[in-house]
């Protein structure tokens, strides 16, 4: 009888050590506790803190956003906080500039109305305050005006209630009076 033959095999490699950074916890970050940001889809927020979590084997560095009014926490990685748009609050220049913009005439595409739900919903979503403001400007019905329709309306109350929680916010007031001032602005353009 022979011996089985044996095959010889070359020795397995070790596998690379993977390498866990952290992720940049002594570089400075341009959001702190208790700072209120945009963020762009869900509006005015509060970072809460910064904490480090392992996720999928990797040690990433989070932003805690809670949103008081829509009873919500965000964790946002860090170094991805400006690829998704998350903001500070605007300045009070821009905040003018946006109320500014209430006053000026409607400007109402003749498109079919779901084109324009889409275009509206982008704007509000882009977290910019002007945009946000146009948005305002262009669903807001007058007294003489006829009424909105389901979907109008909801655009519309979505649209004001961003602009007024970063009103609110920018001037360190509370929503209602952001909201009075808003509609303000809004019957001066009328009048």
């Amino acid at each position: 009888m022979t011996a089985p033959k044996t095959l010889a095999t070359k020795p397995a490699a070790a596998p690379a050590p993977v390498k866990k950074v952290p992720a940049n916890s002594n570089k400075k970050h341009e959001f702190k506790t208790n700072d209120h940001v945009v963020y762009p889809t869900h509006g005015v927020g509060k970072v809460s803190g910064i904490e480090e979590k392992e996720v999928a084997g990797l040690r990433l560095e989070l932003f805690i956003i809670d949103f008081e009014k829509d009873k919500m926490t965000l964790r946002v990685p860090t170094m991805k906080a400006k690829a998704v748009g998350m903001r500070k609050l605007s300045s009070p220049e821009v905040v003018a500039g946006a109320l500014n913009t209430l006053k000026g005439r409607a400007r109402i595409k003749r498109t079919m109305w779901s084109r324009r739900a889409q275009e509206y919903e982008a704007k509000i979503d882009s977290g910019d305050l002007v945009s946000i403001a146009e948005v305002v400007r262009d669903l807001h019905r007058a007294g003489g005006q006829p009424e909105q329709s389901y979907s109008e309306r909801q655009l519309y109350e979505k649209a004001l209630a961003r602009m007024a929680r970063e009103v609110a916010a920018v001037e360190r007031t509370d929503e209602q009076t952001a909201v009075k001032r808003v509609e303000g602005m809004l019957t001066k353009k009328a009048a």
